[in-house]
């Protein structure tokens, strides 16, 4: 029987809509022509001399309310687009999700303060409301067309590639690959045997999205993974949670611990490009070390972000031929095919553009611009899908998911390994005594 592809399946639409958008900012950026520009909050103050000033200035603006119109009309019209395509209520979606977006919009106004900014990142505040929301009182009906966490984030996963450059490889070379290339799949398979056969979780969805999101990048990876496994949605968001609370720890203790044992500045940030999960989290922790490891936190964490669709596209494998397989028929390649989660092609594609034909044709410092605007339109993507987490998750549902606490006891021993063995990698890398330390500027 010949297979027919559904060309508008919820994962080519994420990757014709992210390249949408992909595309009109490389537009805007190198004519100039028009300002594509999304909405981001600057830093503000509740307390102090200055206290509500720099906010009050942002909202009496004309450009602030313009990229708010801007930021709006373009994600409301490509996940509407999306919803008409996809043959569903087209009227009820967009105005579930004019609601949705003002909560998003009040997500980032908030997470820019600058205390909260400075410690937890809007995807924390983000979860955080809709669990308030969804847990107090409650998420009505007719918002519900408009949680659409799997659309929103697989979209801003396509608008992500463009900015994960195969060329950051070679400005950390073998040192790079080694802690974020070689730790990772031993970390997954790791807690695949630990949570398995060692706590013997039968949700094996749940264990490799778990798996997943401890060694590679927290939510991404989860989403991807979550998505060549058929993860559920209350898995998924078990394992988005828990990656978020314990990034938080790490992100605040970690460099207080690396300073404690007298680390180098580039090794410390390498351990935290390859231990701490959200690259916004590793960010803060690297820079509170100083810029040499801000530098190496991050070029360690964009290699290892480039391995998400790798371990999308073998988990799908993996879990039609192997997990879901029944009988003794083999599982075909149109059925590896159907499982596997597309969006993952407009990731690599979206990188392979900005790599190969983007950065050679126009240069560094236009992809760096172009990445500026795609920067803010993945992350209101991603506030999205962090706030229809929050609103689909209630808490007695959640504590059934802990399969009696082992989930929490496959991250803990699973991130502790992690950490471990990122630590000897690091050390035979880049402690000198083996190979020469690398200069980074």
């Amino acid at each position: 029987m010949k297979h027919k592809e559904n060309w508008f399946s919820e994962d080519w639409l994420a990757v014709w809509l992210g390249f949408a958008v992909i595309t009109i900012a490389i537009l805007s950026c190198l004519t100039g022509w028009f300002d594509f520009s999304a909405l981001k909050f600057s830093t503000w103050h509740v307390s102090g001399d200055s206290a509500w000033t720099s906010l009050g200035n942002q909202f009496t603006t004309l450009a602030f309310w313009r990229k708010t119109l801007m930021t709006f009309v373009v994600t409301a019209g490509i996940f509407t687009l999306g919803i008409k395509l996809q043959k569903e209520n087209v009227k009820k979606f967009f105005r579930a999700y004019a609601v949705l977006f003002i909560i998003a919009f009040f997500v980032r106004l908030i997470s820019a303060e600058y205390t909260l900014n400075r410690y937890l990142e809007w995807a924390f505040w983000a979860l955080l409301t809709g669990l308030l929301i969804s847990n107090t009182v409650g998420v009505p009906q007719w918002l519900r067309p408009a949680i659409r966490t799997e659309f929103y984030i697989k979209t801003g996963l396509v608008i992500m590639g463009f900015s994960v450059l195969f060329s950051n490889i070679a400005k950390f070379g073998l040192y790079g690959l080694g802690i974020a290339w070689l730790v990772t799949p031993i970390v997954i398979l790791f807690m695949w045997w630990f949570g398995t056969r060692v706590l013997k979780i039968g949700n094996k969805p749940l264990v490799i999205t778990m798996a997943a999101a401890t060694s590679v990048c927290g939510t991404s990876a989860a989403i991807a993974t979550g998505a060549a496994s058929n993860c559920k949605k209350t898995d998924l968001t078990m394992a988005v949670s828990l990656s978020i609370l314990f990034t938080i720890l790490m992100m605040v203790l970690e460099p207080m611990i690396i300073k404690w044992t007298g680390m180098s500045p580039i090794m410390g940030g390498s351990l935290i490009g390859g231990t701490v999960d959200s690259t916004g989290a590793v960010v803060v922790a690297g820079t509170a070390l100083g810029p040499e490891a801000q530098t190496a936190a991050v070029l360690v964490k964009s290699i290892q972000n480039i391995l998400i669709g790798f371990i999308a596209f073998f988990v799908a494998i993996f879990f039609a031929t192997r997990v879901d397989k029944t009988g003794t028929q083999n599982v075909g390649a149109i059925e590896i095919w159907n499982r596997f989660p597309k969006f993952v092609i407009g990731f690599f594609v979206a990188s392979l553009v900005a790599s190969f034909i983007v950065m050679p044709l126009c240069g560094n410092d236009a992809v760096s611009g172009i990445n500026k605007v795609l920067d803010q339109y993945k992350n209101w993507a991603f506030v999205l899908a962090f706030t229809s987490i929050g609103l689909d998750t209630n808490f007695k549902e959640l504590w059934k998911g802990m399969h009696g606490g082992k989930v929490l006891w496959l991250y803990i021993v699973g991130q502790t390994f992690n950490i471990l063995l990122t630590l000897l990698a690091v050390w035979l890398l880049l402690s000198g005594i083996i190979f020469p330390i690398p200069e980074l500027s």
